[in-house]
């Protein structure tokens, strides 16, 4: 009976050890002293997405402010996130686990800090293969500090998509469809679509809602034809609120007061509920953040200082649920830090964030205990302008990797009715 307990409990363990290795990999949150981690190309867009040997750059701030040693690690995962076996000589020219060796103190700056950078691909890393990777930085003692993902694509199929208002007329109004399709480089053909061709769809460049496992409705030739109403489908959600402490002295875009303190005190006016209301254009940078600063050389990397950012919502009945601060400026993670608390004496939910200068996009959302209701405060509308970012991965014949062989970008700024 004892040795029938043994070897079930060893299977079990076995099992569970399974299906860990089999789950995809997600990033991993800075805390709280590392501050304004940006992942981007050489422009302004904070979405690390490069053709093979284009240079990206990571940054960011330890406002413990006393020069640590940071080290880099990449490694390489399948379409799903799933970590690859391949070796790490296949996917990289070169070597990793380096020292990140720029890096530069805060100048003039009540918030003291030490920012870093770490320039992809470099002369001793360099990148061989288009896919999945995860950028992780370690301490000097070989502790995770944070992660994120990047993607590096090569120019091998064509994407043609538009943005469709849904069908159904239940969804008409607040939603939007996605439709698109694939075709291989001239003269040459996708050999076993169906299960060798991975597309992901991405709304606003975030992986929380992201679409997956879609296969081809039907093929014409050579191309792969994806013209669903219901699969993938997004709600259109509102424009994003913004602010701007570019000039952190006085009051901004949406800032309302400011304070000196220890540290400048930016009191955001009060927002509302937008729930129910009817759909009104804004322009936005879709949940992003620019760090920017007006004052000195006006060099945003050291010059630009950190504020305390007060955030408010009016709502005369709480909700239930948890409601959170939701934005690229902590990579839509949802903790204490960025969670809301009502004030019943002022019927309001407040929030304070420390955030570096700069002008931001952000959204309220509502957590569940097994969800994220993304636009239960905002709102969901199908005029919503909104990007979105199709990938397309193919493992073809003889390989081992999930190659990102082309991507298609489309708007919702002339949705298609």
């Amino acid at each position: 009976m004892l040795k029938q307990l043994l070897f079930k409990s060893v299977i079990l363990i076995l099992l569970c050890f399974d299906v860990c290795l089999s789950q995809s990999i997600l990033e991993v949150y800075e805390p709280p002293h590392i501050k304004s981690v940006v992942f981007k190309q050489t422009d302004e867009q904070q979405f690390p997405l490069v053709a093979i040997g284009t240079p990206m750059i990571l940054e960011f701030d330890d406002l413990n402010g006393d020069e640590k040693n940071y080290y880099y690690k990449i490694k390489y995962f399948n379409h799903d996130w799933t970590l690859s076996n391949l070796l790490e000589s296949e996917f990289i020219d070169g070597f990793d686990n380096l020292r990140i060796e720029n890096y530069q103190t805060s100048f003039n700056t009540l918030q003291p800090y030490t920012h870093y950078r770490l320039d992809l691909p470099n002369e001793q890393t360099k990148i061989k293969l288009s896919g999945n990777y995860m950028l992780e930085i370690y301490d000097e003692e070989g502790l995770l500090i944070f992660s994120r993902r990047f993607l590096v694509y090569e120019n091998q199929a064509n994407v043609t998509s538009g943005v469709y208002r849904p069908r159904d007329f239940q969804y008409y109004n607040t939603h939007q469809s996605i439709q698109f399709s694939i075709s291989p480089e001239k003269g040459t053909y996708f050999r076993d679509p169906e299960n060798q061709v991975h597309v992901v769809v991405l709304q606003n460049q975030q992986w929380e809602n992201a679409i997956s496992g879609i296969k081809p409705k039907f093929i014409s030739g050579a191309q792969l034809e994806y013209r669903y109403n219901e699969k993938i489908r997004f709600e259109g959600g509102n424009e994003y609120l913004f602010f701007d402490t570019k000039d952190i002295r006085i009051t901004g875009s949406n800032v309302s007061l400011v304070e000196l303190n220890r540290l400048y005190e930016s009191y955001l006016s009060t927002d509302l509920l937008r729930r129910g209301y009817p759909y009104s254009y804004a322009a936005d940078i879709n949940g992003n953040f620019v760090v920017r600063t007006v004052l000195g050389n006006r060099d945003s990397a050291i010059e630009a200082d950190y504020s305390w950012v007060h955030f408010s919502i009016a709502t005369l009945v709480p909700p239930e649920e948890d409601i959170y601060i939701y934005g690229k400026f902590n990579n839509y993670n949802l903790g204490e830090e960025n969670k809301m608390y009502y004030n019943p004496a002022l019927e309001i939910y407040e929030g304070i964030l420390l955030l570096k200068q700069g002008v931001y996009n952000y959204k309220y959302v509502m957590k569940m205990e097994k969800s994220l209701d993304l636009n239960g405060v905002s709102g969901t509308h199908a005029l919503t302008e909104n990007s979105y970012l199709i990938l397309v991965y193919y493992r073809n014949f003889g390989i081992r990797h999930d190659a990102l062989i082309g991507i298609g970008n489309t708007s919702s700024f002339e949705i298609i009715d």
